[in-house]
């Protein structure tokens, strides 16, 4: 019988900069540069979302749609609990719906 993987999706912290610019690395594309939030599969991050400007660093030999998804579910679940007219709350629905291109 196998077990389930363990998720944890959260916030990056100041000891996350170097998980997040691996991330940056493996997925060619440049460091994430705001506020961050990371989906980790039994304690690696395989991927991260940049709440500033909804970019997601993903590392492209793991499964990451689904977590991508939860990241998005996650900065939504965030940005209402701050309040309505909270200008973080905005620039974060406007991530969450933005569309972006599958990945598997």
């Amino acid at each position: 019988m196998q077990a389930s993987p363990s998720i944890v999706i959260r916030p990056a912290a100041e000891h996350d900069e170097h998980t997040l610019a691996r991330l940056a690395t493996l997925d060619s594309r440049s460091e994430l540069t705001g506020p961050a939030l990371l989906a980790e599969v039994d304690g690696v991050a395989v991927a991260a979302l940049d709440l500033r400007d909804g970019s997601v660093a993903a590392d492209p030999f793991a499964r990451t749609t689904e977590l991508v998804d939860l990241l998005r579910l996650r900065a939504r679940g965030l940005a209402a609990a701050r309040g309505s007219g909270d200008s973080w709350r905005s620039r974060a629905l406007a991530i969450v719906r933005r569309p972006q291109a599958a990945r598997c």
